[in-house]
Protein backbone atom coordinates (compact mmCIF):
# COMPACT_ATOMS: atom_id res chain seq x y z
CA UNK A 1 0.00 0.00 0.00
CA UNK A 2 1.30 3.29 -1.12
CA UNK A 3 1.45 5.81 1.65
CA UNK A 4 0.95 9.27 0.46
CA UNK A 5 2.48 11.94 2.10
CA UNK A 6 2.21 16.15 2.33
CA UNK A 7 5.07 18.59 3.77
CA UNK A 8 4.63 21.83 5.13
CA UNK A 9 7.73 23.75 4.83
CA UNK A 10 10.29 23.25 2.47
CA UNK A 11 13.28 23.98 4.39
CA UNK A 12 16.75 21.79 5.25
CA UNK A 13 14.38 18.59 6.70
CA UNK A 14 11.17 19.31 4.19
CA UNK A 15 13.93 18.86 1.21
CA UNK A 16 16.07 15.76 3.08
CA UNK A 17 12.62 14.11 3.33
CA UNK A 18 11.63 14.61 0.15
CA UNK A 19 15.36 13.41 -1.38
CA UNK A 20 15.14 10.68 1.11
CA UNK A 21 11.60 9.40 0.01
CA UNK A 22 12.15 9.44 -3.68
CA UNK A 23 15.55 7.38 -3.26
CA UNK A 24 14.69 5.06 -0.43
CA UNK A 25 11.24 4.62 0.69
CA UNK A 26 8.83 3.00 -2.53
CA UNK A 27 6.02 2.92 -0.70
CA UNK A 28 5.89 6.79 0.23
CA UNK A 29 4.56 8.64 -2.40
CA UNK A 30 5.12 12.62 -1.85
CA UNK A 31 1.62 14.18 -2.96
CA UNK A 32 2.23 17.99 -1.71
CA UNK A 33 4.13 20.58 -0.73
CA UNK A 34 3.52 23.75 0.77
CA UNK A 35 5.88 26.56 1.42
CA UNK A 36 5.82 30.16 0.55
CA UNK A 37 8.33 30.52 -2.05
CA UNK A 38 7.99 30.48 -5.72
CA UNK A 39 7.46 26.94 -7.22
CA UNK A 40 10.65 27.65 -9.67
CA UNK A 41 12.75 28.61 -6.56
CA UNK A 42 11.67 25.23 -5.25
CA UNK A 43 12.67 23.14 -7.61
CA UNK A 44 15.75 24.98 -7.78
CA UNK A 45 16.49 23.95 -4.30
CA UNK A 46 15.48 20.76 -4.40
CA UNK A 47 17.53 20.37 -7.90
CA UNK A 48 21.11 21.08 -6.38
CA UNK A 49 22.10 20.86 -2.93
CA UNK A 50 25.67 22.20 -1.09
CA UNK A 51 26.17 19.43 1.02
CA UNK A 52 23.76 16.68 -0.90
CA UNK A 53 24.67 17.43 -4.09
CA UNK A 54 22.07 17.21 -7.02
CA UNK A 55 19.14 15.83 -7.43
CA UNK A 56 19.18 12.35 -8.77
CA UNK A 57 15.78 12.43 -10.61
CA UNK A 58 14.41 14.65 -13.52
CA UNK A 59 12.61 17.76 -11.45
CA UNK A 60 10.34 20.26 -13.52
CA UNK A 61 7.46 22.90 -12.90
CA UNK A 62 3.99 23.23 -14.15
CA UNK A 63 2.20 26.05 -13.22
CA UNK A 64 2.00 25.24 -9.51
CA UNK A 65 2.73 21.46 -9.62
CA UNK A 66 6.18 19.99 -9.45
CA UNK A 67 6.92 17.41 -11.24
CA UNK A 68 9.22 14.58 -10.25
CA UNK A 69 10.38 11.69 -12.23
CA UNK A 70 7.50 12.09 -13.91
CA UNK A 71 4.71 11.81 -11.00
CA UNK A 72 3.19 15.16 -10.23
CA UNK A 73 3.16 17.07 -6.62
CA UNK A 74 0.62 19.88 -6.05
CA UNK A 75 2.42 22.88 -5.25
CA UNK A 76 0.66 25.29 -2.20
CA UNK A 77 2.14 29.04 -1.06
CA UNK A 78 -0.71 29.21 2.37
CA UNK A 79 0.20 30.61 5.69
CA UNK A 80 -2.58 29.30 7.66
CA UNK A 81 -2.08 25.08 7.34
CA UNK A 82 -6.24 25.35 8.39
CA UNK A 83 -6.89 25.95 4.14
CA UNK A 84 -4.19 23.23 2.72
CA UNK A 85 -7.27 21.02 1.38
CA UNK A 86 -5.09 17.87 2.00
CA UNK A 87 -8.45 15.63 1.56
CA UNK A 88 -7.56 16.51 -2.12
CA UNK A 89 -4.49 15.01 -2.67
CA UNK A 90 -5.48 12.27 -0.11
CA UNK A 91 -2.67 12.91 2.13
CA UNK A 92 -2.33 10.46 4.87
CA UNK A 93 -0.08 11.79 6.54
CA UNK A 94 1.53 15.66 6.95
CA UNK A 95 5.35 16.07 7.84
CA UNK A 96 5.23 19.35 9.60
CA UNK A 97 8.44 20.90 8.85
CA UNK A 98 8.34 24.87 8.83
CA UNK A 99 9.44 24.51 12.61
CA UNK A 100 6.34 27.16 12.86
CA UNK A 101 3.83 24.83 14.47
CA UNK A 102 5.04 22.71 17.46
CA UNK A 103 1.37 22.02 19.10
CA UNK A 104 -1.60 19.68 19.12
CA UNK A 105 -3.33 22.81 18.81
CA UNK A 106 -1.97 24.05 15.90
CA UNK A 107 -1.05 20.93 14.06
CA UNK A 108 -4.89 20.31 14.54
CA UNK A 109 -5.37 22.81 11.33
CA UNK A 110 -4.11 20.23 9.47
CA UNK A 111 -6.36 17.43 10.32
CA UNK A 112 -9.37 20.36 9.71
CA UNK A 113 -8.07 20.26 6.40
CA UNK A 114 -8.19 16.77 5.47
CA UNK A 115 -4.86 15.10 6.37
CA UNK A 116 -5.44 12.01 8.50
CA UNK A 117 -2.22 12.24 10.32
CA UNK A 118 0.40 14.95 11.17
CA UNK A 119 4.56 14.00 12.42
CA UNK A 120 6.18 17.53 13.73
CA UNK A 121 9.85 17.35 12.52
CA UNK A 122 11.53 19.33 16.18
CA UNK A 123 10.35 18.56 19.37
CA UNK A 124 7.23 19.95 20.25
CA UNK A 125 6.26 22.40 22.50
CA UNK A 126 3.56 20.90 24.01
CA UNK A 127 2.44 17.85 25.16
CA UNK A 128 2.34 16.02 22.26
CA UNK A 129 4.08 12.33 22.39
CA UNK A 130 7.38 12.26 21.24
CA UNK A 131 8.89 9.26 19.61
CA UNK A 132 12.24 8.01 18.37
CA UNK A 133 12.53 5.38 15.83
CA UNK A 134 14.16 2.55 17.19
CA UNK A 135 14.36 3.36 20.70
CA UNK A 136 10.23 4.10 21.41
CA UNK A 137 8.62 3.95 18.06
CA UNK A 138 6.75 0.05 19.22
CA UNK A 139 4.89 2.27 21.60
CA UNK A 140 2.90 4.09 18.94
CA UNK A 141 -0.69 3.52 19.64
CA UNK A 142 -2.25 5.30 16.69
CA UNK A 143 -2.16 9.11 18.05
CA UNK A 144 -3.14 11.39 14.99
CA UNK A 145 -0.36 14.14 16.08
CA UNK A 146 3.25 13.20 16.75
CA UNK A 147 6.77 14.48 16.98
CA UNK A 148 9.88 12.76 16.05
CA UNK A 149 12.11 14.75 18.40
CA UNK A 150 15.57 16.39 17.31
CA UNK A 151 18.21 14.87 15.42
CA UNK A 152 20.55 15.26 18.30
CA UNK A 153 17.66 13.05 20.36
CA UNK A 154 17.61 10.31 17.57
CA UNK A 155 21.39 9.98 18.07
CA UNK A 156 21.75 9.98 21.55
CA UNK A 157 18.73 8.21 22.52
CA UNK A 158 19.73 4.85 20.70
CA UNK A 159 23.19 4.62 22.57
CA UNK A 160 21.13 5.92 26.03
CA UNK A 161 19.38 3.26 25.55
CA UNK A 162 22.02 0.32 25.57
CA UNK A 163 23.72 2.22 28.21
CA UNK A 164 20.58 1.77 30.21
CA UNK A 165 19.12 -1.33 29.46
CA UNK A 166 22.89 -3.28 29.89
CA UNK A 167 24.40 -1.87 33.03
CA UNK A 168 21.81 1.36 34.24
CA UNK A 169 22.44 4.96 34.38
CA UNK A 170 22.79 6.88 37.67
CA UNK A 171 23.29 10.21 35.96
CA UNK A 172 24.72 11.80 32.95
CA UNK A 173 25.87 14.25 30.61
CA UNK A 174 25.86 15.05 26.84
CA UNK A 175 27.55 17.52 24.33
CA UNK A 176 26.34 17.64 21.05
CA UNK A 177 29.49 19.46 18.48
CA UNK A 178 26.70 20.17 16.53
CA UNK A 179 26.71 21.57 12.69
CA UNK A 180 25.71 24.66 11.69
CA UNK A 181 21.80 25.20 10.60
CA UNK A 182 19.59 27.90 9.20
CA UNK A 183 19.68 29.82 12.85
CA UNK A 184 23.82 30.23 12.74
CA UNK A 185 24.76 33.73 11.00
CA UNK A 186 27.93 34.20 8.75
CA UNK A 187 28.84 37.47 10.70
CA UNK A 188 27.82 38.60 13.66
CA UNK A 189 24.17 40.18 13.68
CA UNK A 190 21.63 40.79 16.15
CA UNK A 191 20.00 37.73 18.35
CA UNK A 192 18.41 39.23 21.51
CA UNK A 193 17.46 35.92 22.82
CA UNK A 194 20.96 34.27 22.09
CA UNK A 195 23.28 36.71 22.21
CA UNK A 196 26.62 34.31 21.32
CA UNK A 197 24.03 32.50 18.79
CA UNK A 198 24.28 35.90 16.54
CA UNK A 199 27.85 35.60 16.50
CA UNK A 200 29.44 34.36 12.77
CA UNK A 201 29.47 30.93 12.88
CA UNK A 202 32.55 31.03 10.01
CA UNK A 203 34.67 32.39 12.73
CA UNK A 204 33.31 30.43 15.80
CA UNK A 205 32.82 27.35 17.79
CA UNK A 206 28.71 28.79 19.47
CA UNK A 207 27.45 27.18 22.71
CA UNK A 208 24.43 26.71 22.79
CA UNK A 209 21.78 25.48 24.83
CA UNK A 210 19.47 22.37 23.96
CA UNK A 211 16.82 20.20 25.05
CA UNK A 212 17.79 17.21 23.40
CA UNK A 213 19.21 15.17 26.27
CA UNK A 214 15.90 16.08 28.46
CA UNK A 215 13.93 15.29 25.98
CA UNK A 216 15.34 11.33 26.09
CA UNK A 217 13.29 11.47 29.43
CA UNK A 218 10.08 11.76 27.75
CA UNK A 219 10.96 8.61 25.06
CA UNK A 220 12.72 6.62 27.61
CA UNK A 221 10.31 7.21 31.17
CA UNK A 222 12.73 5.98 33.25
CA UNK A 223 15.82 8.12 32.45
CA UNK A 224 13.83 11.62 32.38
CA UNK A 225 15.39 13.99 34.93
CA UNK A 226 18.91 11.65 34.94
CA UNK A 227 20.16 13.53 31.64
CA UNK A 228 20.65 17.08 30.80
CA UNK A 229 23.21 18.69 28.04
CA UNK A 230 24.71 21.49 25.82
CA UNK A 231 25.31 22.50 21.99
CA UNK A 232 28.51 23.68 20.86
CA UNK A 233 27.46 24.95 17.16
CA UNK A 234 30.93 24.63 14.58
CA UNK A 235 31.63 25.69 11.25
CA UNK A 236 30.70 22.62 9.38
CA UNK A 237 27.68 22.29 7.08
CA UNK A 238 26.37 19.05 8.45
CA UNK A 239 27.17 16.14 10.57
CA UNK A 240 27.07 16.28 14.20
CA UNK A 241 28.54 14.24 17.02
CA UNK A 242 27.43 13.09 20.46
CA UNK A 243 29.58 13.01 23.48
CA UNK A 244 27.39 11.17 26.38
CA UNK A 245 29.45 11.25 30.28
CA UNK A 246 27.44 8.60 32.32
CA UNK A 247 27.98 6.91 35.61
CA UNK A 248 26.61 3.85 35.74
CA UNK A 249 24.53 1.53 37.84
CA UNK A 250 26.59 -1.35 37.32
CA UNK A 251 30.42 -2.30 36.73
CA UNK A 252 31.09 -2.46 33.09
CA UNK A 253 34.90 -2.50 31.01
CA UNK A 254 34.73 -0.36 27.70
CA UNK A 255 34.76 -3.31 25.98
CA UNK A 256 31.81 -4.26 27.86
CA UNK A 257 30.24 -1.47 26.55
CA UNK A 258 31.63 -1.99 23.22
CA UNK A 259 29.77 -5.44 23.14
CA UNK A 260 26.50 -4.22 24.02
CA UNK A 261 26.51 -1.71 21.39
CA UNK A 262 28.12 -4.03 18.59
CA UNK A 263 24.94 -6.59 19.64
CA UNK A 264 22.11 -3.76 19.29
CA UNK A 265 23.86 -2.91 16.13
CA UNK A 266 23.26 -6.13 14.55
CA UNK A 267 20.20 -6.85 16.27
CA UNK A 268 16.57 -4.94 17.36
CA UNK A 269 18.61 -1.74 16.37
CA UNK A 270 20.04 -2.43 13.20
CA UNK A 271 19.45 0.49 10.86
CA UNK A 272 19.26 3.09 13.33
CA UNK A 273 22.17 2.43 15.74
CA UNK A 274 25.53 1.83 13.72
CA UNK A 275 28.57 0.88 14.87
CA UNK A 276 32.43 1.55 13.51
CA UNK A 277 36.16 0.84 14.76
CA UNK A 278 37.48 2.40 11.51
CA UNK A 279 39.85 6.00 12.33
CA UNK A 280 36.68 8.09 10.94
CA UNK A 281 35.85 11.74 10.83
CA UNK A 282 32.45 14.06 10.49
CA UNK A 283 32.29 13.97 6.55
CA UNK A 284 32.39 10.26 6.78
CA UNK A 285 28.94 10.04 7.84
CA UNK A 286 27.39 12.39 5.27
CA UNK A 287 24.54 10.57 4.04
CA UNK A 288 24.23 7.80 6.40
CA UNK A 289 20.62 6.76 7.07
CA UNK A 290 21.51 5.49 10.99
CA UNK A 291 20.85 7.93 13.39
CA UNK A 292 23.44 6.78 16.04
CA UNK A 293 26.50 5.51 14.82
CA UNK A 294 28.80 4.69 18.10
CA UNK A 295 32.49 5.50 17.51
CA UNK A 296 34.39 2.56 19.34
CA UNK A 297 38.08 4.26 19.00
CA UNK A 298 36.51 7.68 20.63
CA UNK A 299 35.49 6.65 23.34
CA UNK A 300 36.94 6.34 27.01
CA UNK A 301 36.21 5.17 30.57
CA UNK A 302 37.81 6.85 33.59
CA UNK A 303 36.97 3.46 35.90
CA UNK A 304 34.03 1.09 35.41
CA UNK A 305 31.55 2.67 35.99
CA UNK A 306 32.55 6.46 34.76
CA UNK A 307 32.71 6.25 31.18
CA UNK A 308 32.34 8.61 27.57
CA UNK A 309 30.79 7.29 24.67
CA UNK A 310 30.66 8.88 21.25
CA UNK A 311 28.44 8.50 18.62
CA UNK A 312 28.23 10.48 14.94
CA UNK A 313 25.05 11.36 12.90
CA UNK A 314 23.83 12.75 10.30
CA UNK A 315 21.64 15.77 11.85
CA UNK A 316 19.87 16.05 7.93
CA UNK A 317 19.79 12.98 6.61
CA UNK A 318 20.25 10.35 8.81
CA UNK A 319 16.96 12.20 10.77
CA UNK A 320 15.17 13.00 7.90
CA UNK A 321 14.96 9.07 7.01
CA UNK A 322 13.81 8.60 10.35
CA UNK A 323 10.43 10.53 9.98
CA UNK A 324 9.84 8.59 6.81
CA UNK A 325 10.40 5.21 9.01
CA UNK A 326 8.10 6.51 11.67
CA UNK A 327 5.54 7.60 8.91
CA UNK A 328 5.62 3.78 7.79
CA UNK A 329 4.83 3.20 11.94
CA UNK A 330 2.29 5.55 11.89
CA UNK A 331 -0.08 4.15 8.67
CA UNK A 332 0.59 0.44 9.76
Amino acid sequence: MTIKVGINGFGRIGRMVFRAAVQNFDDIEIVGINDLLDPDYLAYMLKFDSVHGRFQGDVAVDGNTLVVNGKRIRLTAERDPANLKWNEVGADVVVESTGLFLTKETCEKHIAAGAKKVIQSAPSKDDTPMFVYGVNHDKYAGETIISNASCTTNCLAPIAKVLNDSFGIKRGLMTTVHAATATQKTVDGPSMKDWRGGRGILENMIPSSTGAAKAVGKVIPELNGLLTGMSIRVPTSDVSVVDLTVELKNDATYADICSAMKDASEGNMKGVLGYTNEKVVSTDFRGESCTSTFDEGAGIALDNTFVKVVSWYDNEWGYSSKVLEMIRVMQK
